[in-house]
């Protein structure tokens, strides 16, 4: 199994390394699509995924969710978090055993969805239907000292409800100077530019394990898409996400880093439990 390259005690500490330097934005990829960022001594959690549900629900099944890589850190030791999201319903991106100790450490946690998805979370995580923070597609709300806004995604289609509203969605997030986002799991989709260039993205989170039908599971933006989409929307940086969780649903990272390295578009790949830091910067 892949050994994180920090985890737990060690992780935490360089969390509470990264703290004297606020003038830096930090991110750290916790395996799969969850990564944590820190701004100025806040932090907003995208996505996370920190057990082994899934491991445990499909082990005497036909689709076994093998492990690849161990955990970066309990989720209950995360409770200096304040902010976190879920992109979308599957549960690598919405899991009681990740979410359910978060806030009960921290029951003023703001967890923000998709409005589509409002009933099944509050019925997935036990918690009142009014708890998380809808936003719809265009929408924006302001938390902990980050702006997020909601942009579309699919996953493998843009999917919406009866009244419109997308079942998939990717987070724009401004901190300060900076801005960041978070796919989501995602293919691309007519329209997809026009959503996104409004910002200048100094950094982009994107899936590349790709879509084969064969796994019978939603498929994402491949290693050479998502770094085409990442050059397209002239970001400032992509780092690759959505690989070495499960045996069944991964891809290399070498697809993606020979495509980056012909567009000329600046990458970097992390490993689980690792930092990237952004430089100081003014608005």
């Amino acid at each position: 199994m892949i050994k994180p390259l920090r985890q737990d005690d060690a992780f935490l500490e360089d969390v509470n390394r990264a703290r004297a330097e606020p003038g830096q934005l930090h991110a750290w990829w916790l395996g799969q699509s969850g990564f944590l960022v820190q701004w100025q001594g806040r932090h907003l959690l995208f996505d996370p995924y920190l057990s082994d549900s899934l491991t445990r629900k499909y082990a005497n099944t036909d689709k076994p969710h093998v492990r690849m890589t161990e955990r970066v850190i309990a989720p209950e030791r995360l409770d200096f978090v304040e902010v976190i999201t879920s992109s979308h319903n599957h549960t690598d991106h919405l899991d009681p055993e990740t979410l359910l100790p978060l806030l009960k450490r921290r029951p003023d946690l703001k967890l923000l969805i998709a409005e589509a998805n409002r009933a099944f979370v509050a019925e997935r995580l036990g918690i009142p239907v009014d708890g998380p923070v809808g936003l719809v597609a265009g929408q924006s709300v302001e938390a902990a000292g980050f702006t997020v806004h909601a942009v579309p995604a699919a996953h493998n289609d843009r999917e919406q409800d009866t009244a419109g509203r997308d079942k998939f969605v990717g987070y724009v997030v401004e901190a300060g100077p900076w801005t960041l986002y978070h796919s989501g799991d995602t293919r691309r989709y007519p329209g997809m530019e026009e959503w996104l260039k409004r910002w200048r993205l100094d950094l982009a989170l994107l899936p590349i394990n790709g879509d084969r039908p064969e796994r019978r599971v939603a498929g994402n933006l491949d290693g050479a898409e998502a770094a085409r989409l990442g050059k397209d929307l002239r970001a400032g940086l992509v780092i690759p996400c959505h690989y070495e969780m499960f045996e069944f649903n991964t891809a290399s990272p070498e697809l993606f880093v020979g495509a980056a390295e012909e567009l000329g578009q600046p990458y970097r790949v992390l490993r689980a439990g690792e930092r990237w830091s952004g430089p100081a910067k003014t608005a």
